[in-house]
């Protein structure tokens, strides 16, 4: 039961989030990026105080406080970037270009998004490295090394590129993306962040400290549902049925 108590949490978040902010995305236009990067900021500023008083409370309470406050700084990542104000100076589709010249183009047209998950993650880490309670950062890692492993793929090839959750502004992205059944990467990724899901729960399991079974059961929790993520990349389904209550709201 300490066990399911965090993976329900885990799972929790990490479903409501991502629909609530594709609802807090909602239209486009002006009004709809002032709203989405207003709320952003609330959840920026509230995530970071979290992070920041989080820190020295080594309690089961105090892992889900620096879990929650650290998906809140990067829900404000996610919705500047889904908003098309923090991408890149490249804003234009792809040259016909092959190899690695794609992505010599492709880096550019999220360059700024990069810089900014470096700078926030930065501005989690430092504060909580050496802190009794690390479960910040920890989640941070969790979040940005699976995002990338994920972009990776997406840019390799694969069935699908959660379209549903760029709007059209950013649809230009697409021609970065190659649509292939499999890639090479794809089985590296999930039995690399698989072995080191299981050495997460192995720590969960073995623990018999509180702190450390919430901390280490949302961090494996976490994982399991990254894993899911990039299992959806190549499932015979689009992705966005999981949130269609809220994707059906920006229409």
């Amino acid at each position: 039961m300490s066990l399911m108590i965090p993976a329900l949490v885990a799972l929790a978040v990490w479903w409501l989030s991502t629909g609530l902010i594709l609802k807090v995305i909602g239209p486009e236009g002006v009004r709809g990026q002032r709203r989405g990067m207003f709320w952003a900021s609330v959840l920026l500023v509230i995530g970071m105080a979290g992070v920041v008083l989080s820190r020295t409370q080594d309690t089961a309470l105090g892992a889900y406080w620096a879990f929650g406050s650290a998906v809140m700084v990067w829900a404000w990542q996610e919705i500047a970037f889904l908003l098309g104000l923090v991408t890149g100076p490249n804003r234009g589709p792809c040259p016909p270009v092959q190899g690695w010249r794609r992505a010599w183009f492709a880096f550019p047209a999220i360059a700024h998004h990069e810089l900014a998950l470096l700078l926030l993650g930065l501005a989690v880490l430092i504060p909580t490295i050496d802190a009794p309670n690390p479960v910040a950062w920890q989640t941070w890692l969790v979040l940005w090394s699976m995002r990338l492993s994920a972009k990776l793929n997406i840019f390799l090839g694969v069935q699908n590129f959660y379209e549903a959750f760029l709007p059209p502004s950013l649809h230009y992205l697409f021609s970065y993306f190659k649509r292939r059944r499999f890639n090479l990467l794809f089985p590296f990724s999930i039995v690399v962040s698989g072995a080191v899901t299981a050495l997460i729960w192995s720590a969960a399991v073995q623990s018999d400290d509180a702190h450390q079974r919430a901390a280490m059961g949302l961090l494996g929790s976490l994982m399991v549902l990254a894993i899911i993520e990039h299992a959806l990349l190549i499932a015979p389904m689009q992705p966005e049925r999981l949130w269609r209550w809220a994707v059906r709201s920006r229409g």
